[in-house]
């Protein structure tokens, strides 16, 4: 029996490696199968560390995936392997992501049934502002300043639909609701 020495298992994955970089290079469809189900994985954890949401990490991974098959030309395994420069298109993305005016300003905006105030009020479903005495503090506003409270704070209006239920500018709405909230504040400590 004639033993041949067995490839090191390096140079096995490597040939792969090479046979699915070809294949790539060759726009074959099916070896983009091949390669989504060998990296998909290590490059959602990097991504998914990158942008800490797990429904944003799908989207970067999927511009990811589109990505490399359209830039996939420009792939040189001379400079690298082929995970080295997934990785880095990938990681790139993720930053571009986070660095985006749109992901900074959804990071910091959450769906109001997500707050923690949100979610406090509906754990408590019988709190009343009259419960704290809320409304009789306001009684001790001047009554432009009390009106203005009723409106904003227990009618749910916005400063602009209480200037335009009053007749009033909307800077004189501002001015009155900061200046009982300083009141109502020093009643409260």
């Amino acid at each position: 029996m004639l033993l041949v020495p067995a490839s090191p298992p390096d140079s096995v994955a490597l040939e792969t490696e090479l046979l699915l970089v070809q294949r790539l290079r060759d726009r074959d469809e099916g070896a983009m199968t091949i390669f989504y189900d060998k990296y998909a994985a290590a490059l959602y954890g990097v991504i998914l560390r990158i942008v800490k949401k797990e429904e944003t990490a799908e989207d970067v991974l999927q511009e990811a995936m589109v990505k490399i098959w359209h830039s996939f030309p420009s792939y040189d395994a001379g400079k690298g392997r082929l995970f080295t420069w997934v990785m880095n298109v990938s990681r790139n993305l993720a930053i571009d992501k986070i660095r985006s005016k749109q992901y900074r300003v959804g990071s910091r905006t959450q769906p109001l049934e997500d707050s923690s105030a949100a979610q406090r009020l509906a754990a408590e479903p019988s709190f009343r502002p009259e419960h704290i005495g809320l409304q009789e503090m306001t009684r001790q506003l001047n009554p432009d300043q009390r009106q203005i409270v009723d409106l904003l704070y227990f009618g749910g209006f916005t400063q602009s639909e209480v200037a335009e239920e009053l007749n009033l500018p909307l800077g004189t709405v501002k001015t009155r609701a900061r200046a009982a909230i300083k009141v109502l504040s020093k009643l409260v400590r």
